[in-house]
């Protein structure tokens, strides 16, 4: 893969050259100059968690396709548990070739229910819940309260994330101006979801990684780390709020990173 790739880029800079009459342009030499990836499963599907959109993973895309991956961020409608499952499946089934899945917070169980295929060759999680066959993500958030408890149901069946508790409990190391923003267009969960009993455990069968936030109060750190190792998940801890992916982006790609290289 590798050698077939520096070959393309080499012919790339042959007809630049030839075009140019022999003069590079600056913006062709440092794209030729990327680091490719040694891939060993190309596509990478992220499932954002509740409260948010994909849109804070835009720095952890921009390192991993800047690496050679195909990265999708598959959109939640957060309406139920299985059109959740279903949005994300329907991005799953557009990539040719392997697929790591990531999923952050309740996107942890929603890659456990997608991810049974067998295009999907590992499982990512980050910050995440992983409820076993017949447990919902109350159940298991229920089993070890997060510090802070800041999730409020409306009468109609939606939760939100407390928006003057948004900064401080959800993503305290991210700039103020940005989670008040986030807080400000966070995307509703639903009771429903929440309750759901989930039917498949993925991490059962398929090789995980995990990552803790150490810092996290929107969801326990000991409850991750029960998790992951019930889920016998390689785990790595990062010092970081719930909102790691966007703290710490290099650390978070990495560890993608090494599950899709080490993915067959």
């Amino acid at each position: 893969m590798r050698t077939i790739l520096a070959l393309k880029a080499a012919a790339i800079a042959a007809m630049l050259l030839a075009a140019t009459g022999g003069v590079m342009p600056v913006q062709a030499a440092e794209a030729t100059a990327a680091p490719v990836a040694d891939i060993g499963a190309p596509n990478i599907v992220i499932v954002p968690g509740s409260f948010v959109d994909g849109s804070g993973w835009r720095v952890v895309f921009d390192i991993l396709s800047h690496q050679g991956y195909h990265v999708t961020v598959a959109s939640q409608p957060h309406t139920s548990f299985d059109d959740d499952v279903a949005a994300a499946r329907e991005v799953l089934d557009q990539q040719v070739g392997p697929v790591v899945l990531v999923g952050h917070s309740s996107g942890g169980a929603i890659i456990s229910a997608a991810g049974a295929r067998d295009k999907v060759k590992a499982l990512v999680y980050v910050s995440a819940l992983l409820p076993d066959v017949g447990e919902s993500l109350a159940q298991v958030l229920g089993s070890m309260p997060a510090p802070s408890n800041s999730v409020i149901a409306t009468q109609d069946g939606h939760l939100f994330f407390d928006r003057a508790r948004f900064h401080a409990d959800f993503g305290a190391d991210v700039a103020e101006n940005r989670t008040n923003f986030m807080a400000a267009a966070q995307v509703p969960a639903t009771t429903a979801a929440f309750s759901t009993q989930i039917w498949s455990a993925a991490w059962r069968t398929k090789p995980s990684y995990a990552i803790v936030s150490t810092e996290d109060r929107a969801l326990n750190p000991d409850l991750q780390r029960w998790m992951y190792q019930r889920a016998g998940a390689k785990v790595t801890e990062i010092k970081a709020s719930h909102l790691v992916y966007i703290s710490q982006p290099d650390q978070v790609a990495s560890v993608i990173s090494t599950a899709a290289h080490q993915a067959h």
